[in-house]
C-alpha cells in the first residue's frame, strides 16, 4: 500500500493531466565537516507542479553519505538521512479549496510527521546544521526522519486550523518505528506576527527491544514570532516513548536577519531534554548553540555552527564546531495544453 501511494504521486508528477501547467525544480547540492571528525555530502532534488488550480503535486529525493567519525551525533541531520542510498523523501497530492468552506486541504502519499514545526524547511534551510535534541531520532523524543503514508485533512477559517493525519509510519534514518497506525492532530491560530501551535502523536516505538511495551504518545504546544527581520520560536514536548518512561524538552530559537546584516543571517538556540527511565539509562541534558548563514553567491550559501552540550553528553565530545556548504538551483517551467 505505502509503495502503491507514493508510485502514484510519482507517476502523477511526472505525467500529469493535460493543461495549463506551473512547475518548478530545485536541486540543492550541499557538504560539510565537522570537528567530531565527520565529513558529509548530499544532494536533494525536489519538484513542486501545480498542474491544475488548486491542484499540486511535490516529489523529493535525496542522498547522502558521510564518513564514519564519531557514530553517535546528530550533525547535519536536519533534514535528511546520510545512509549512502538514494532514498524518496517526500511523495504527495494536495487539493486546497476555497478558503471560507471550512475544509481547508487534502493531502496523499508521504510526508512528514505534521507534529509541531515540522517541515524541511523550518530546519534544514536557515543555518542550523543540527536538529533540536526532541527531534534528533535517537534521543527518545520525535525525528525529523519521520515521514506517514497516509491522508492528511486541513479544516478551519482564515486564522484558525485544525490538521489531522492517518497513516502508517515510513521512516528514514536511524529511528525507523515499528509498522503501525499512526495519528498526529494539530491546531495553529494566528494573531498578529504570533502563530501559536499545539500537537499531540499517538504512533509504535522505534526501539525494538524485549522491554518495549505499548505505544509512544507525546504532545507538544509551539509558537513562532517574527517582526522587522527577526524570527523567534520553539517547541516543547512532553509524552512518552513507550511505557515506564518520560521524555519531556523543547528549544527556543532566534534567528536574525536585518537590512543592516547584508549577506549575514545569526543564529542563537537554546536547548533542554529530560529522558526519565532506570536512573542507570537516563538522560538529562542541555544545549547552546550559534551560528552564522552567509550568502556568498545567489545561489551559494556557507553556514558555521558552534555547540555546547552539558548535562549528560549524548555524543563523544561537549563542544562542536560544524562548517557546511550548500549550492541550490532552480529551475521554474510553466506549460500549456
Amino acid at each position: 500500500m505505502t509503495r502503491g501511494l507514493t508510485l502514484f504521486v510519482l507517476c502523477a508528477l511526472w505525467g500529469g493531466p493535460a493543461g495549463a501547467q506551473t512547475a518548478a525544480v530545485t536541486v540543492t547540492q550541499s557538504g560539510g565537516a565537522s570537528s567530531e571528525s565527520l565529513v558529509s555530502v548530499g544532494t536533494q532534488v525536489r519538484a513542486l507542479m501545480e498542474p491544475a488550480k488548486d491542484f499540486r503535486l511535490n516529489a523529493e529525493v535525496a542522498w547522502g553519505d558521510r564518513s564514519r567519525g564519531d557514530l553517535n551525533t546528530d550533525a547535519f541531520g536536519t533534514a535528511y538521512p546520510y545512509a549512502g542510498k538514494t532514498q524518496v523523501m517526500e511523495a504527495w497530492a494536495e487539493y486546497v479549496l476555497p478558503r471560507g468552506r471550512g475544509l481547508r486541504a487534502i493531502k496523499v502519499g508521504r510526508y512528514r510527521t505534521p507534529f509541531g514545526i515540522s517541515a524541511a524547511s523550518d530546519h534544514a534551510y536557515l543555518g542550523f546544521l543540527r536538529p533540536p535534541l526532541i527531534r534528533y531520532g535517537t534521543y527518545w523524543a520525535l525525528s525529523n526522519g519521520y515521514f506517514e503514508h497516509g491522508i492528511d485533512v486541513v479544516v478551519g477559517v482564515p486564522r484558525a486550523a485544525l490538521e489531522v493525519s492517518v497513516g502508517r509510519s515510513s521512516d528514514v534514518g536511524d529511528a525507523l518505528r515499528a509498522d503501525g497506525i499512526d495519528t498526529v492532530a494539530r491546531a495553529e491560530g494566528v494573531l498578529g506576527s504570533l502563530v501559536v501551535g499545539a500537537s499531540y502523536i499517538n504512533t509504535s516505538p522505534y526501539l525494538r527491544r524485549s522491554f518495549v511495551k505499548g505505544r509512544a504518545r507525546f504532545g507538544g504546544v509551539d509558537a513562532r514570532w517574527m517582526r522587522g527581520g527577526v524570527q523567534m520560536r520553539g517547541e516543547w514536548l512532553a509524552g512518552r516513548p513507550f511505557d515506564g518512561t518520560t521524555t519531556t524538552g523543547g528549544y527556543v530559537d532566534a534567528i536574525v536577519h536585518t537590512p543592516r546584516m547584508g549577506p549575514v543571517t545569526g543564529l542563537v538556540r537554546l536547548e533542554r531534554l529530560d529522558y526519565d527511565t532506570d536512573p542507570r539509562f537516563a538522560l538529562h541534558s542541555y544545549r547552546y548553540g550559534a551560528g552564522l548563514r552567509v550568502r556568498v553567491w545567489q545561489r551559494l550559501a556557507a553556514s558555521v555552527g558552534l555547540i555546547h552540550q552539558g548535562g549528560q553528553v549524548t555524543q563523544r565530545r561537549a563542544t562542536a564546531l560544524d562548517l557546511g556548504l550548500t549550492l541550490t538551483l532552480r529551475k521554474n517551467i510553466t506549460g500549456g495544453p
